[in-house]
Order: structure tokens, then C-alpha cells, then sequence
């Protein structure tokens, strides 16, 4: 049989996890093989860009997508068990009603997928009926805000692993492929409040003071932390600063940072951390390369 299309992985996934217990991806993805009794030649299938297989690539992605559905959670680096919401959702269809298109009730779910699926159809499916409105360029564009959306997460995942202070490093290695100058780290304690410096330009007439915090991903930082941020970039005489978090900061927070007029501060969570690392290739490397090209008009008008 063709390997299935990752959607189509979804009751699987779902019924691996239907126990109740917490599973690794390891044994959800065994459990998947069996269920649709793949053989070693399909489970040696590599992708075009031969980075890995095609069942891994698919099955990894169903698992992103029930995780924007809200059906599934990684309480701990890969391994998942299944929501609440998720629960309710066996309990009251079971696992076959799990589609693309059942996922389109959840909110989370059509914010990243970016609109409505339509019913009882494919991705493919759906893909050929946006003809009419996306051309063929802005279906690939489409497709790799997905793709970062799903290396976003993974990379959100390594961070909350990381030691504080090698997190302090990276923050400061971000700033400085961003184009700053030399970036420095502060003591491991004893730092007043700073975790590290950049030259503002090449000169280093001016610093730019950063704080970088792991928080847990439900907290959020709200305005005393900002305050005291403040306060330590005034014990420097700094006028600059970043402070960077793996989670969200409150409304009041950042109200209060875009207040300031004598000290500038920008304030960086976890979705706009990810971004930047994309953006800038810190902690990821490009897997591949597509050319998009166009007729030259200029040759066809030049004498030959």
C-alpha cells in the first residue's frame, strides 16, 4: 500500500494515545507502522531531500497539527498524551472522525492553518480549490510559514531545555548575528539584573543591555520584572536594553516599556526569539534549497 498522507495518520496517532498514558514518539510512530502494516521498503522511503524518511516527515507532522488543534500536549521533550479537549473528542466521536476537516473547529487549529478547511477533503484537495485565488508562488509562501510554524516548536522545546546561562549565550549569539558587535556574558551571579552586553555599532560608542529569563511556559512576565530590568540599566547608565523571555509578556508590561523615553526597551518573547533564530540561522540549518524563476524579457530584446 502508498504510505498514508500525514492526515490520514491522525486515528492513529489519536488511538495510540486513547490509553490515556504518555507516550513517546518512538512508540506512537510503532504503533502507527503496525496499525497500517507499512513494510521496510515504505519504511525506508526518504523524502526529496533525503534528510529522513517519509513516515517520520508525515507522521511528525501529524503530530503538530492535533497539537494546534489543542488534542494533544509534550508535558516533557517527546513525549505526548492526550488533552482534555483531546479526551472528549475520542470519547464523544472516536478516533476515525479525527480529520483535517474536524480539526477546523477549534480555534488554534485555523489560526495557524491560516483559514477554514473545507469538508471531507484532502490537503490536496483543498489546495486545488484555492486556485483561483493563490497562484502557484503564493502556495509555496504558504506552505513555509507552516513549515516554520512547525520548526518554531521544535526549536521552543530545545530552549526550555537549556541551562539558564548557556540560554543567556544564545540570546547574546542572536544579537550578535543579528549585526551588533561583540557580544559579552555577565558572571553567572552577581550580574545586578544584567545577563549580558552588545555594541550597539562597530565603534562601541553605545551598549545595548540584555536580560534573558526562562520562565515556565504558563507564566507571563508582567510589568515589576520590566521595572526591575529598568532599574538595573540605570545602576549601568545604560540607555538600551532587550529583554528577552520563552513566554508572553502582560499588556501592562509592555505598555509600560513603550513609555519610556529616557531608556529604550524592547521586549522579545518566545514566538518573536524563534522567529529571529529562523530568520537569522542560529540553531538551524538549511535543509534545502528551491529556485523560483522567471522569463528574462531583457535577453529575448537584446541583439543575438
Amino acid at each position: 500500500m502508498a504510505i498514508p498522507k500525514f492526515d490520514e495518520f491522525f486515528p492513529a496517532f489519536m488511538q495510540c494515545l486513547s490509553d490515556g498514558e504518555v507516550h513517546t514518539m518512538k512508540e506512537i510512530k510503532e504503533f502507527c507502522v503496525q496499525q497500517f502494516s507499512l513494510t521496510d521498503a515504505e519504511l525506508r522511503e526518504l523524502t526529496p531531500s533525503g534528510s529522513t524518511t517519509r513516515v517520520s516527515d508525515r507522521i511528525g507532522w501529524t503530530r503538530m497539527y492535533l497539537k494546534k488543534a489543542g488534542l494533544i500536549i509534550s508535558p516533557v521533550r517527546s513525549q505526548y498524551q492526550l488533552t482534555e479537549e483531546g479526551k472528549n473528542a475520542v470519547a464523544q466521536y472516536g478516533t476515525e472522525k479525527i480529520t483535517l476537516s474536524f480539526l477546523n473547529q477549534y480555534n488554534s487549529f485555523r489560526a495557524f492553518y491560516g483559514h477554514d478547511v473545507p469538508s471531507k477533503k484532502s490537503v490536496q484537495d483543498t489546495l486545488s480549490t484555492e486556485n483561483a485565488t493563490q497562484d502557484p508562488k503564493e502556495k509555496i509562501e504558504s506552505a513555509i510559514e507552516q513549515i516554520h510554524s512547525t520548526l518554531a516548536e521544535d526549536l521552543m522545546q530545545q530552549i526550555m531545555e537549556m541551562e539558564s546561562y548557556d540560554f543567556e549565550k544564545l540570546v547574546v549569539l542572536l544579537l550578535k548575528k543579528m549585526g551588533y558587535g561583540e557580544p559579552t556574558t555577565t558572571k553567572k551571579s552577581g550580574d545586578e539584573g544584567i545577563d549580558g552586553f552588545v555594541k550597539a555599532d562597530k565603534f562601541g560608542f553605545d551598549s545595548i543591555y540584555v536580560q534573558a529569563k526562562q520562565w515556565k511556559p504558563e507564566s507571563i512576565v508582567g510589568r515589576p520584572e520590566v521595572q526591575k530590568f529598568l532599574g538595573a540599566m540605570a545602576e549601568q547608565g545604560a540607555s538600551k536594553g532587550v529583554f528577552i523571555a520563552i513566554v508572553r509578556f502582560f499588556k501592562g508590561a509592555i505598555e509600560f516599556a513603550e513609555r519610556q523615553l529616557q531608556q529604550k526597551i524592547v521586549l522579545v518573547d518566545g514566538e518573536k526569539l524563534t522567529k529571529l533564530m529562523i530568520e537569522y540561522n542560529l540553531g538551524v540549518t538549511v535543509e534545502k534549497t528551491y529556485e523560483v524563476k522567471r522569463i528574462d524579457l531583457d535577453f529575448f530584446h537584446e541583439d543575438f
